[in-house]
Order: structure tokens, then C-alpha cells, then sequence
């Protein structure tokens, strides 16, 4: 299930960083906050659609 190994996903690059985060925590860092950004923005985006359709306002 996903992408295949040689295909790019953040979830591969965090899983292949986790050995390296004592010696180069962005290889995992950058991805992580890449996912977090990307929730985040995807949630607000939600928020704003429910309240400009909502018809009880």
C-alpha cells in the first residue's frame, strides 16, 4: 500500500531518515514539517468552505 520505493513520499523520506536524525535530523525534519503544513492548511481550508456554505449563518 503507497507509493513504491522509488517513487519520492514524504513517508518514505521521514522512514529513511530515522537513521540519521542524530547526524542530520533535517533529512526527517523537513518532511515532517512539510506533512504538518500541508494538514494544517488542508484543515483551515475545510474550516472556511463549512463556514462560507453554511446555510445556517
Amino acid at each position: 500500500l503507497g507509493a513504491q520505493p522509488p517513487t519520492p513520499s514524504w513517508g518514505a523520506m521521514i522512514a529513511e531518515g530515522r537513521d540519521l536524525l542524530r547526524v542530520a535530523p533535517w533529512v526527517s525534519l523537513f518532511p515532517g514539517l512539510a506533512i504538518g503544513v500541508t494538514v494544517l492548511g488542508v484543515n483551515l481550508v475545510g474550516d472556511g468552505l463549512r463556514d462560507a456554505l453554511d446555510v445556517r449563518a
